[in-house]
């Protein structure tokens, strides 16, 4: 028998023994030698999902609600716009509870509500199961949302800031970080209440 036999006979007996013991090596070909780079199959890389922004206003937030919506789209985000979609007056409880909604749902990664002062549409959110919303009014309340109470929803009052300055708390709000530590068993207390009253 050939040493070229051999080895062939050496390569079925140790392929049969991996395939019953499980310990088959994905890696090598049918030879036993490795493959080489070119010969690995390529999956392609899937860009990261997009994540959602729920977003609604009342006819107060209306105006601020559009010129905040092309600003998600340059961050990054896709957004659900619950409306309401002209300046016709509304109530801001249907809306501030749809926003609510697809986040405790899941179905949107944060939400935004605009009405007039911000106060009665983070009343609403934060009567929805899984919901931490928080009203902003400058930088520092937006960021301290978010690294202490890791908010879900912002609120805002259209009537009590300008453009600009809402742009950035809706930009510093969506990238600062939960912070954790101590703020962690605090968040938990939160939702412990909130499951006092869900029973």
């Amino acid at each position: 028998m050939s040493d070229r036999s051999e080895d062939q006979i050496h390569q079925v007996v140790q392929r049969v023994l991996n395939r019953y013991t499980g310990l088959s090596k994905p890696d090598l070909p049918a030879t036993g030698s490795p493959r080489s780079p070119e010969n690995i199959p390529q999956t392609e890389a899937k860009p990261a999902p997009r994540k959602v922004v729920a977003i609604g206003a009342d006819h107060g937030g209306f105006e601020l609600k559009e010129i905040i919506k092309p600003d998600l789209t340059t961050l990054g985000f896709d957004f659900i716009d619950v409306g309401t979609n002209s300046k016709e007056a509304v109530d801001y409880p249907d809306y501030a509870h749809e926003v609510a909604r697809l986040v405790s749902t899941g179905k949107a990664w944060r939400g935004i509500i605009i009405d007039g002062a911000g106060i009665g549409s983070c009343i609403v959110a934060n009567k929805v199961p899984g919901v931490r919303a928080g009203m902003a009014y400058d930088y520092s309340s937006a960021v301290n949302s978010r690294e202490h109470n890791d908010t879900n929803v912002l609120t805002l009052g259209a009537g009590l800031i300008g453009v600009n300055l809402a742009k950035q708390i809706v930009n510093v709000w969506l990238s600062t970080n939960f912070g954790g530590g101590r703020h962690e068993r605090r968040v938990n207390k939160i939702t412990a209440v909130e499951k006092q009253y869900l029973k």
